[in-house]
């Protein structure tokens, strides 16, 4: 089974916080773009989204959506990642993470979290990066379950006001990493569910 059918959450029925996690397409943009723009004071442009998608193709990037199992079937939640080919082993960049603001604390970025980090140890790569908003206490925490510890700071990132702090996983090839994952995918616990990598 495609890690993109399988379901991720432990929620069952007609719960609405269930959600499967599927493969990005250009039909996605009417529900993601509300959701971006809400998002972020600078959102990302419908072309910068088309752009993206378009190299999904190349192999040079992947993006994921989290959609209700309910027979709405709403988009409440989208990520992204961006491979960068390295000497020392492939890595993979978080370009996005965004959860709609009334689906969050539920898990959902957990389970987009998830998601990615089965994409890139199944592409191979070593490790991941991102960058998180300095304000944004609730993503780190988030991150730091997955194992993202802060590398650094990038000074005014976000419109050109506040700063970024980089955040670094390495060894996600290893099997402590793989235990890790397979805590947090069995783990209830939603609390800690933050929104907004990049």
């Amino acid at each position: 089974m495609s890690v993109l059918s399988r379901r991720l959450t432990r929620f069952d029925g007609d719960d609405p916080r269930a959600v499967t996690i599927e493969a990005f397409q250009m039909r996605h943009l009417r529900e993601v773009m509300p959701i971006e723009q809400g998002a972020y004071p600078k959102p990302w442009s419908r072309s910068v989204f088309e752009s993206e998608l378009r190299q999904v193709g190349s192999g040079s990037r992947h993006y994921i959506v989290a959609r209700e199992r309910s027979r709405r079937r709403h988009v409440v939640g989208y990520a992204g990642l961006w491979f960068v080919d390295d000497p020392d082993g492939d890595q993979a960049h978080v370009t996005n993470i965004v959860v709609a603001p009334d689906s969050r604390r539920m898990g959902i970025g957990t389970q987009l979290m998830l998601a990615l980090a089965r994409i890139a140890t199944n592409r191979g790569c070593a490790a991941w990066t991102l960058e998180v908003r300095a304000s944004n206490t609730a993503a780190q925490e988030l991150y730091r379950r997955f194992g993202f510890a802060p590398a650094g700071v990038r000074k005014r990132y976000y419109e050109n006001t506040e700063d970024a702090i980089v955040m670094w996983c390495h060894d996600i090839q290893s099997e402590a990493y793989a235990a890790r994952m397979r805590t947090i995918a069995s783990d209830g616990d939603v609390d800690g569910d933050g929104d907004g990598a990049s």
